[in-house]
């Protein structure tokens, strides 16, 4: 069942942008709504609990201490999942999972007509690609942000960070409404792991399917957000935040940005302290 479910549903609910339309509508999303521009998605993995499945040895078992696999996720500002990755081993980091998905291999080679970069304000002149956003378990690369690493922040760099938990939150929120709404989520899976994945993909299938039907029920996603707006500082998991110079300098156009008078947002000093 679980796999007619997803088969159905998929292409209509599930569909990965692949035109430049589709990628501005996601972008005007978050910088309406997050204050964050040129973003494409926020991108995070969320570990589905499981029973030890035989004779795996420690390939489920993840850094949390228990045997899981992940569901890796790129989500819009609507909550919404725009693409997913289902399975990987939880001792996988997501830096990896990400970097072996065929979305990370079409964001890179081209095919998904991600509009081309431009200047982040029409008063600028720098043109600046359009980027993933995601928390410090990620590398920093040309096509995704990650949060400054270290606790001995300037204050540029604790707004850079502020401004991008902001944007952030959104794969966050998505991950709770799912469990909050799939309640199998809430304990471990005890079913075989293909069974599991399909009833993961299912989930995250009817999930949109059910957002797309019947809107948002605003107080219950409010409450998630502000719950997930209480953690703002990434989990650290030891991957490097070393992005190369061309990396490096497109986040610190960014932060150059959210500090500046054309990009701040008057709460933000107050949000830092």
């Amino acid at each position: 069942m679980t796999h007619v479910i997803w088969e159905n549903l998929k292409t209509d609910f599930l569909k990965l942008p692949d035109t430049e339309r589709e990628w501005e509508d996601i972008v005007s999303g978050f910088e309406r709504k997050a204050n964050f521009p040129h973003c494409l998605g926020a991108v995070d993995g969320k570990h589905i609990r499981i029973l030890k499945p035989a004779k795996s040895g420690s390939m489920f078992f993840n850094y949390k201490e228990y045997y899981s696999f992940v569901l890796m996720a790129v989500v819009d500002s609507e909550y919404r999942f725009i693409f997913i990755s289902v399975g990987s081993y939880g001792k996988e980091c997501d830096s990896t999972i990400l970097k072996d998905s065929t979305f990370w291999q079409k964001i890179n080679d081209g095919t998904l007509n991600v509009p081309k970069p431009r200047p982040l304000h029409e008063n600028l002149h720098e043109e600046l690609p359009f980027i993933l956003i995601g928390d410090e378990g990620f590398a920093l690369t040309p096509n995704l942000l990650r949060p400054y690493g270290g606790t001995h922040l300037n204050t540029d760099k604790k707004i850079f960070n502020y401004r991008l938990s902001r944007a952030r939150r959104y794969v966050e929120c998505a991950f709770g409404i799912l469990a909050n709404k799939w309640r199998i989520i809430h304990r471990a899976i005890d079913l075989n792991v293909d069974t599991a994945i399909q009833v993961i993909k299912a989930c995250t299938v009817l999930h949109n399917f059910v957002r797309e039907k019947d809107g948002i029920n605003f107080e219950s996603y409010q409450n998630i957000e502000h719950r997930q707006e209480q953690e703002t500082t990434p989990m650290n998991r030891n991957v490097s935040s070393r992005g190369g110079p061309n990396a490096n300098a497109i986040r610190t156009s960014f932060t150059n940005y959210f500090v500046s008078d054309i990009g701040s947002v008057p709460w933000q000093a107050a949000a830092i302290k």
